[in-house]
């Protein structure tokens, strides 16, 4: 296992999950064109062919277009023992690496959010694909919480005092730098005070079109 830990203040190195392409180019093109095309004609010259307009979307049309974006699967939580607090999320967002921060969306009327306000810290353990049964747990409003919540995971405290998982595929402890209110959900940028790898080959469970997933096998894709 590996671990990173910073004290109070300062910043740990380690790698980056964010994407490459920026700002909606690819390639080092811009306009979405290539050799200082702009993308607003065909090959022939002719306009592209734009689809019609739809009517303005409602929650289930968005529901169902971010389902076409696969995300990982993680326990959020807040507090250790008697107060332990637990909710799966796959809103993730990794933000800086100087400082390092990353961003989760929460629920603003959720059960957690003013624990982590109150508390200014929270830990996300990322799961793997054999914990899918903790990822469906965790969802339910009756989901667990204080010391059986923590049997559940088989969790141990962090240096930030909140439960983390060693099972886990990878965890990250964070201070609270800042929360901004956002629709119905609320974002919270967290600093990384630690940081925990397993030592094994990534297996992590995945979130799509409303299911749970893997990434294929070795032998799927060798297969393909």
């Amino acid at each position: 296992m590996t671990t990173t830990t910073a004290p109070s203040g300062t910043t740990p190195a380690g790698p980056t999950a964010s994407g490459d392409p920026q700002d909606g180019t690819k390639g080092g093109t811009t306009d979405g064109g290539a050799g200082g095309t702009t993308g607003d004609t065909t090959a022939g010259g002719a306009a592209p062919v734009r689809p019609d307009p739809s009517p303005a979307p409602d929650a289930a049309d968005f529901r169902a277009a971010m389902g076409r974006f696969p995300t990982g699967v993680t326990l959020l939580t807040q507090g250790y023992g008697d107060r332990t607090s637990v909710i799966t999320l796959n809103s993730l967002v990794s933000v800086s690496l100087d400082p390092l921060l990353l961003l989760v969306s929460v629920k603003s009327a959720g059960r957690i959010r003013p624990r982590v306000g109150a508390a200014g810290s929270f830990a996300v353990n990322v799961l793997g694909r054999g914990q899918r049964d903790l990822a469906v747990e965790f969802c339910r409003p009756d989901r667990s919480e204080g010391q059986a919540a923590v049997r559940r995971m088989a969790a141990v405290p962090g240096v930030t005092g909140n439960a983390v998982m060693p099972s886990a595929e990878a965890y990250v402890e964070c201070v609270l730098e800042h929360e901004h209110r956002a629709g119905d959900h609320t974002l919270l940028i967290g600093r990384a005070v630690a940081v925990v790898i397993r030592d094994r080959s990534p297996d992590p469970l995945l979130f799509h079109r409303g299911g749970f997933t893997g990434l294929p096998t070795t032998e799927q894709r060798s297969a393909a």
